[in-house]
C-alpha cells in the first residue's frame, strides 16, 4: 500500500501531463495538486490499476480525470471511458469537472447519463458519438441492454465512491457492468471505506492493483469558531462586506479564493468599499509578497485576499477571522485555511460561504474538523445600521473623553448665535458630514436612525472610510438575510454585484472620454455600456457614440462627470482591464471613416431602393454602437 507525504511544492507540470490538460488547470487558477492527486496521476499515466481510498471532497475527481483525458483518442468518437457514480448530481459534477479539464482538446465531448432525465435526449447524443460516458448504475445498464452503448473499445473503467454505491444497493449492478466491459481496460476504483465486499469486487475485476490511501491530516480545531453562510453567488460580495461590517473583535483577516485573477478582482472591489486589503497570489516576488504580509503584520493593511498555495507558511498573530469566499477543493485544504488564525493562544473565527449546490461540502468538513458549523445568515441593513451608529456614538464618547474641544465649543456657540441654529442641529448636520461617505442610514433600512443601537461598550478599531455607497439594493424583505435562497433568482453570469443606483444628469452636451481597452482585448461595445451602467449608474440613455480602436476605445458620456465619478469609471474592469477613464483632449479623436451618404431625396413617390443586376454594394459605415 503506498500513502502520500505531506502536500509538497511541486506543480502538475511534473506529474508528466499532456501541455493542454496543463494549460487548462492554469485557467482555472489550480497551482499544486492535492496529495491524491500526486499520488494518483503518475499512477494512472503509467497504465496501472488502482485501489484507492480516500474521502470525498480530497480533490480526486481531477486524480482520475486528468489521466484519463490524456489517453483520449478525440479522432474516434465512441466511448473510451467510463465513469460510475452513485448519484445524478455526482454524474453531472464529473461531466462538468471533465469539460472544464478538457477545455483546449477541441472535439471533445463528455455524456452524462442517469435515471430521471429523458432516455430520447440520452439515445440521440450517444448516436452522435462520445469519447466518455459518466453515469449512474442502473442507466448505465439500461443502455447496455439497449445496446445503445457500446464498450467495445473501452480503455478506462472509474468506480467513484464504492462503498456508497455498496450503501444504496448498487454493488450487484455494478458486477454485471465490470462483466460487460473489455477485459484488457485499466480500471480505477475509490472508496472513503474499503468494507470486504468492495475489497472483494477489487480483486476480482482490478489486475494487480496498486493501493493508495490517503491519510487525512485534519484535527480538531479547537479555538476555531466555525460558520457557514449560504448564498449564491451573485449575493457573496454584499454577504461579505455586511458580515465584515458587523463581526465582533475583527482585527485582521484572509479571505480564501480559488483562482489567482480572483485575489485582484476581489481584493479591488474591497478596496472600493474602502476596505485596506492587499492580493496574494502566485504571480507575486518574493519580495513583493513578503511587502504584503509585513503591511499586514505592521497593521497597514488589514485584509489579505489570497489562493491557498500563495498562502502557504503565512503565520501572522493579529489574523482574527478567516473567510473561505470559496469553497476549499477537499477538506484537508479547509482545516490548512483556518489554521491561519486562532493561533499563539487566541481564539480565532472561520467563516465559509456555501452556494446550495456546495452543500454537500458542509457534512464532510464537519467530519474533519470534529466540530459543529453553526449558520450565519446574512445581516439585514438595519443590523449593519445598528453596528454603525454604535461605532459612530463610540467614537464621539472616546473624542470627548480624550479631546480638547474648547475651541470648537466657542465655534458651535458662535454659530447658535450668528445663525439662530439650535444645538442639536448643528451637531446632526456634523454627524451627517461626517458619516457621509460611509452612511450610518443603509439602503433598506428604517427612513430613522435605529434608535435601538446600544451603544458600544468597549474601544472599537477605526470603520474603514467608504469612497462610496455600497452597491447594493435592498431586497423585497431585508430581515430575511439569506434564508430561503431557493426563491432567490439565479445569479447571472457576469453580475458578481447587484447594479448600483441610476444616477441622473440633466440634458446637455456629451464629452468625449478614453478607455484603455479595444479591440485587441475582445471587448463588445455591450460590454462597455452594460459594465459603466451597472458599475457607475450611467443610465444607457446617458451613453452615447462608442468608437472601438486596437488598444482603446472613446464613448460619450455627460460632460464635467464628478470627480467620485470619475474615480469609480477609472476602477471599472471589463475582461479584466481597468478602464482608467479620462477625458480625450480636443483634437485627440479623429474619426477617419467615410461620411454616410444621405438617402436619396423624396419626391412623389417612394424612389426604386432596388440596386440594378450586378451592381456592387454601397460602402456603409457601421457604428460600433
Amino acid at each position: 500500500m503506498t500513502t502520500t507525504p505531506e502536500i509538497t511544492a511541486a506543480g502538475f507540470d511534473t506529474l508528466g501531463l499532456a501541455p493542454p490538460l496543463l494549460k487548462a488547470l492554469a485557467d482555472v487558477g489550480y497551482e499544486t495538486p492535492s496529495p491524491i492527486q500526486a499520488a494518483c496521476i503518475p499512477v494512472l499515466l503509467a497504465g496501472h490499476d488502482l485501489l484507492g481510498e480516500a474521502q470525498t471532497g480530497t480533490g480526486k475527481t481531477a486524480a482520475f480525470a486528468l489521466p484519463l483525458l490524456q489517453k483520449i483518442d478525440l479522432k474516434r468518437a465512441v466511448p473510451q471511458a467510463l465513469i460510475l457514480t452513485p448519484t445524478r448530481e455526482l454524474a453531472i459534477q464529473v461531466a462538468e469537472a471533465l469539460q472544464k479539464y478538457a477545455h483546449h482538446m477541441p472535439g471533445f465531448h463528455v455524456l452524462p447519463i442517469y435515471g430521471g432525465q429523458s432516455m430520447v435526449v440520452q439515445l440521440r447524443a450517444l448516436s452522435r458519438g462520445t469519447h466518455v460516458i459518466v453515469g449512474t448504475p442502473g442507466r448505465v445498464m439500461d443502455h447496455l441492454e439497449r445496446k445503445s452503448l457500446v464498450l467495445g473499445n473501452l480503455q478506462t473503467l472509474v468506480l467513484d465512491e464504492a462503498d456508497e454505491m455498496l450503501r444504496m444497493g448498487f454493488i450487484d449492478d455494478v458486477k454485471w457492468i465490470l462483466e460487460h466491459t473489455p477485459a484488457e481496460r485499466q480500471t480505477a476504483l475509490f472508496s472513503a471505506t474499503m468494507p470486504d465486499v468492495i475489497r472483494r469486487v477489487a480483486h476480482e475485476h482490478l489486475r494487480e492493483p496498486k493501493e493508495i490511501k490517503i491519510r487525512s491530516a485534519t484535527s480538531t480545531v479547537v479555538s476555531t469558531s466555525q460558520s457557514y453562510c449560504q448564498t449564491h453567488t451573485g449575493q457573496k460580495l454584499e454577504a461579505l462586506t455586511r458580515i465584515l461590517e458587523v463581526e465582533d473583535d475583527f482585527d485582521a483577516a484572509i479571505i480564501f479564493v480559488r483562482t489567482k485573477t480572483a485575489t485582484v478582482e476581489l481584493a479591488d472591489k474591497l478596496e472600493a468599499r474602502g476596505y485596506s486589503v492587499a492580493a496574494l497570489n502566485g504571480d507575486l516576488t518574493q519580495g513583493l509578497r513578503e511587502q504584503v504580509i509585513e503591511r499586514l503584520k505592521a497593521g497597514t493593511i488589514d485584509i489579505v485576499v489570497a489562493t491557498d498555495v500563495a498562502a502557504r507558511g503565512l503565520d501572522v498573530a493579529r489574523i482574527s477571522h478567516v473567510i473561505n469566499y470559496d469553497v476549499p477543493y477537499d477538506t484537508e485544504a479547509y482545516v490548512h485555511r483556518i489554521g491561519r488564525t486562532g493561533r499563539a493562544g487566541r481564539t480565532g473565527r472561520a467563516i465559509l460561504f456555501l452556494a446550495p449546490r456546495e452543500m454537500y461540502m458542509l457534512k464532510l468538513i464537519e467530519r474533519a474538523t470534529k466540530q459543529k458549523i453553526t449558520a450565519l445568515t446574512m445581516p439585514t441593513p438595519g443590523e449593519v445600521a445598528n453596528r454603525r451608529v454604535a461605532q459612530f456614538t463610540q467614537q464621539v464618547v472616546d473624542i470627548i473623553k480624550g479631546e480638547k474641544l474648547d475651541f470648537f465649543f466657542d465655534v458651535v456657540r458662535r454659530m447658535e448665535g450668528e445663525q439662530d441654529i439650535a444645538a442639536r442641529e448643528i451637531a446632526a448636520a456634523l454627524a451627517w458630514l461626517a458619516t457621509r461617505e460611509r452612511p450610518l442610514q443603509m439602503p433598506g433600512a428604517n427612513d430613522h436612525a435605529p434608535r435601538d443601537a446600544a451603544p458600544a461598550t468597549h474601544a472599537v478599531s477605526p470603520a474603514p472610510t467608504f469612497e462610496r455607497k455600497p452597491d447594493f439594493k435592498a431586497r423585497s424583505k431585508p430581515d430575511d438575510g439569506a434564508a430561503e435562497p431557493r426563491r432567490e433568482r439565479p445569479a447571472r453570469e457576469n453580475r458578481g454585484d447587484t447594479p448600483v443606483q441610476p444616477r441622473s444628469f440633466a440634458p446637455g452636451q456629451l464629452a468625449r472620454y478614453r478607455i484603455e481597452i479595444g479591440r485587441n482585448q475582445g471587448v463588445l461595445p455591450k460590454e462597455i455600456v452594460g459594465a459603466i451602467a451597472n458599475e457607475a449608474g450611467i443610465a444607457g440613455k446617458d451613453i452615447g457614440q462608442i468608437n472601438l480602436f486596437d488598444d482603446y476605445s472613446s464613448v460619450e458620456l455627460p460632460a464635467a462627470l464628478p470627480a467620485d465619478l470619475m474615480d469609480i469609471l477609472r476602477r471599472i474592469r471589463v475582461r479584466q482591464f481597468a478602464l482608467k477613464t479620462r477625458v480625450m483632449a480636443p483634437g485627440e479623436f479623429v474619426d477617419t471613416r467615410p461620411p454616410r451618404k444621405a438617402p436619396p431625396a423624396r419626391a412623389g413617390k417612394k424612389p426604386d431602393w432596388k440596386k440594378p443586376a450586378g451592381a456592387k454594394p454601397e460602402w456603409k459605415p457601421k457604428r460600433d454602437r
